[in-house]
């Protein structure tokens, strides 16, 4: 099991390939080269399924809130080519991170064991990093609600 991360710890570094956004078709991307402003990594389970799509598409609704108060990133364990539908199909104006080989997930400790009709499987936790413009962590919100993470963000975020 993973360490617990806490507020003031230094974020754990990741090198993912971003799809959307400004990184298009995709692009390599690492914590490191965006030191200097607030990051925000959001873990969801799975593209194109009900909440994740509730959270994605409630985050490109506040989008014109959010742009420019920092990077804003959603990592799930999904491919490369399903993050481009999921952007694709609801207009989502922020990159995705695709962590197939699980080295964010763990590294945030939020691959955990989840449990659906009694059926035990290892998940990501919805879970949100806010990561400030030094790499510590400034805000952590574990099993967040789909339809309350943008006013979360919002007010843990610099104006």
């Amino acid at each position: 099991m993973a360490l617990e991360l806490k507020v003031g710890d230094p974020s754990p570094e990741f090198t993912a390939t971003a799809i959307g956004g400004k990184y298009g078709s995709g692009r390599e991307v690492s914590l490191k080269e965006l030191r200097g402003k607030p990051v925000v990594l959001y873990f969801y389970p799975k593209d194109d399924t009900p909440g994740c799509t509730v959270q994605a598409c409630g985050l490109r609704d506040a989008w014109s809130n959010l742009e420019a108060r920092g990077e804003l990133f959603g990592v799930s364990v999904d491919s490369t080519k399903s993050h481009e539908k999921f952007i694709s199909k609801y207009q989502l104006p922020f990159p995705l991170l695709a962590d197939t080989e699980h080295q964010i997930v763990e590294a945030y400790g939020v691959w955990v064991e989840k449990s659906m009709y009694g059926k035990k499987y290892m998940g990501a936790e919805r879970s949100t990093f806010v990561i400030d413009a030094e790499g510590k962590l400034s805000a952590i919100f574990r099993k967040v609600k789909p339809e309350e993470h943008v006013d979360l963000l919002l007010n843990a975020l610099p104006q």
